[in-house]
């Protein structure tokens, strides 16, 4: 069963259940995935890849309006958007550890004789190739930043 094909399921389940909040969340997430579908240009179906790709950029857009509505003092705008990232959450893969991204990153700075943060540049296409899915942007850049000074 494909990934679209699993959040339409579970979508009927929670709407027969009358879960609001599940239901909201899931329907949002098959409209980014029916779009995706639905690019100009398009000449196959998207991925399982492409899909998590799309889940994973709606979890972190949930992640920076919880940020914004906290700094606001919004409770209610943040408690919602909480319930949005968990349901997403379980759709997307469990995110790697700094520990696991320090790791990888000195396999990768090794490899590819990095020395200072100039050679970011370097770095950074390998690392994303290899943890694209699996880890922030943010967070990586972060790390590296701190490996390579």
């Amino acid at each position: 069963m494909s990934l679209f094909d699993k959040i339409s399921t579970d979508l009927m389940a929670s709407m027969k259940a009358r879960d609001a909040a599940r239901t909201r969340t899931l329907q949002g997430m098959k409209a980014a995935l029916l779009i995706l579908n639905t690019q100009e240009g398009r000449q196959t179906p998207p991925t399982d890849d492409e899909y998590m790709k799309a889940l994973q950029k709606l979890a972190k857009q949930r992640k920076d309006s919880i940020d914004i509505f906290a700094a606001q003092n919004r409770n209610d705008l943040v408690q919602k958007e909480s319930e949005e990232l968990a349901v997403l959450e379980e759709y997307i893969p469990k995110q790697m550890g700094e520990e696991e991204i320090t790791v990888i990153l000195k396999r990768i700075v090794a490899e590819t004789g990095a020395k200072s943060p100039a050679d970011t540049g370097k770095v950074m296409p390998v690392a994303m190739k290899e943890m694209g899915g699996k880890a922030d942007g943010k967070i990586i850049s972060a790390i590296l930043k701190t490996i390579l000074q």
